[in-house]
């Protein structure tokens, strides 16, 4: 069996491809399932599961429990208040937090009675907070500007970068395909949206952007001098950049994925490190659906949105009628 390293050599050489631009459509309709179903599951599902910093509410901490049993909460809960529903969460070690709708001063006391009875601990240990829903919408505004900010920031510098406003255009199509599936599948797995959440999506930007950046580049030094090439056309030399940075972009995937993966599945699942969960599947999803954007939707939406130029169509007639002379050349000797 091959080494990793000769499969990627071949790759580089042309020796081995796969043919990323030329089923362009097929990616094209899958992004677009993707896309569909990523808008329609939450709706359908009831839209997204905002933590308490977005709608606001009560919260109580609950240290040095005896047992992390996350239903002795819910029960607690309750009991107390008939009709609340309770959500329990073990942040850390051996505290838990529990986070409920917005209760009055009667109800909170007898929330913080039935949780230090039932958890078995003193009144020292329990803390509550009240959570206002304007904080969570001054987040909102400010994640979504600065969004705004960093797309308008991007365009225009990628649009310099790399001297041309297709390569712009494509690289924020392919991150914008990126938001809107991760977004799909964080709600349709019922995860709270928390302003941990909010910092993992919009980290996601720069990761999907130097992922396709790395790819673009690739892309760019192959067509320097498409003009003057009959070897390939231009959409086989930005098929022969995808495959050459393949394997890059398979292992910047994976060395970015696995410390990720390891807090999601390791620190929240097993050990139980329940505040870590929101931010780390933000990132796992982003950094694996960033990976593919790049290479069946970025990569062969710039291709598509060049090919058309008079110049490059005229490029590839070339490269055709270079072949069908060497078919010729051939079938004449034999």
């Amino acid at each position: 069996m091959k080494s990793f390293a000769t499969f990627g050599n071949e790759l580089y050489t042309g020796e081995r491809s796969y043919e990323f631009i030329g089923k362009r459509k097929i990616w094209f309709s899958i992004a677009g399932v993707a896309i569909l179903l990523s808008i329609l599951i939450p709706l359908l599902g009831g839209g997204f599961n905002f933590g308490i910093e977005f709608r606001g509410g009560s919260q109580f901490t609950v240290s040095a429990v005896a047992h992390t049993d996350v239903a002795i909460g819910e029960k607690a809960v309750a009991e107390a208040v008939p009709g609340t529903a309770a959500v329990v969460t073990n942040i850390a070690g051996d505290t838990m937090q529990v986070q409920t709708d917005r209760l009055s001063d009667d109800q909170t006391i007898a929330v913080k009675d039935a949780l230090k009875t039932a958890y078995g601990v003193t009144e020292d240990h329990i803390t509550s907070t009240f959570v206002g829903p304007s904080w969570g919408q001054d987040v909102s505004r400010q994640a979504v500007i600065g969004f705004i900010v960093f797309v308008l920031l991007a365009t225009v510098l990628m649009a310099l970068y790399f001297r041309t406003w297709r390569m712009s255009i494509a690289a924020i199509v392919g991150m914008l395909v990126v938001m809107v599936v991760t977004a799909g599948i964080y709600g349709a797995s019922g995860f709270e949206v928390t302003p941990s959440a909010i910092i993992g999506f919009l980290t996601i930007l720069s990761y999907s952007l130097y992922d396709t950046v790395v790819v673009f580049d690739k892309i760019r030094e192959n067509t320097a001098d498409i003009s003057k090439s009959v070897r390939r056309t231009f959409a086989e030399e930005v098929n022969l950049a995808v495959n050459q940075t393949l394997v890059r972009s398979i292992n910047t995937m994976m060395v970015a994925v696995l410390p990720v993966g390891s807090i999601l599945f390791i620190g929240a699942l097993l050990l139980g490190a329940g505040t870590l969960q929101d931010l780390s599947l933000a990132l796992f999803i982003g950094i694996i659906v960033s990976t593919f954007s790049t290479i069946f939707v970025a990569a062969p939406l710039y291709s598509w949105l060049r090919e058309r130029e008079p110049e490059l169509a005229k490029q590839a007639k070339k490269v055709q009628q270079r072949r069908a002379n060497e078919a010729v050349a051939v079938t004449a000797t034999t």
